[in-house]
């Protein structure tokens, strides 16, 4: 199965400024309300860009896509490391890892973003995930 490359999220807007959106949609500024949310969303992104920046500096986050296998997991606890994950953005731990070993080598995962993780996997790190 395909995973989405876009996460769904909800928002309220006061009735005038959803009002003013619709009339930038309207006089075809944008294609959609959703059009202008990214772009407003993109922009304020773009100026915040060094402060964000600095933060994943600071915190020693990755930034994007961070795929968690199997094989990595199980080299950590041959070394008899923990790992602690941090993403800004999307963490997929593979469908083959067992949630003994998800324990065994995950001592805490951050992400900042979107998780995906079989549902037995995320149980077993409930108490490590932040």
């Amino acid at each position: 199965m395909k995973q989405p490359d876009n996460e769904k999220i909800t928002i309220n807007l006061g009735h005038v400024d959803l009002g003013r959106i619709d009339l930038l949609v309207q006089e075809g500024f944008y294609g959609n309300r959703s059009d202008f949310i990214r772009t407003a969303i993109r922009n304020q992104l773009v100026a915040e860009a060094d402060a964000v920046g600095r933060s994943i500096e600071r915190h020693t986050l990755e930034m994007g896509l961070r795929d968690v296998t199997r094989s990595e997991l199980e080299a950590a606890v041959a070394k008899g490391e923990t790992l602690h994950i941090k993403v800004v953005g999307l963490a997929r731990l593979a469908p083959d890892i067992t949630p003994d070993l998800a324990r065994a080598a995950i001592g805490s995962l951050t992400v900042l973003g979107a998780l995906q993780a079989p549902p037995a996997i995320k149980a077993a790190l409930k108490d490590r995930i932040t």
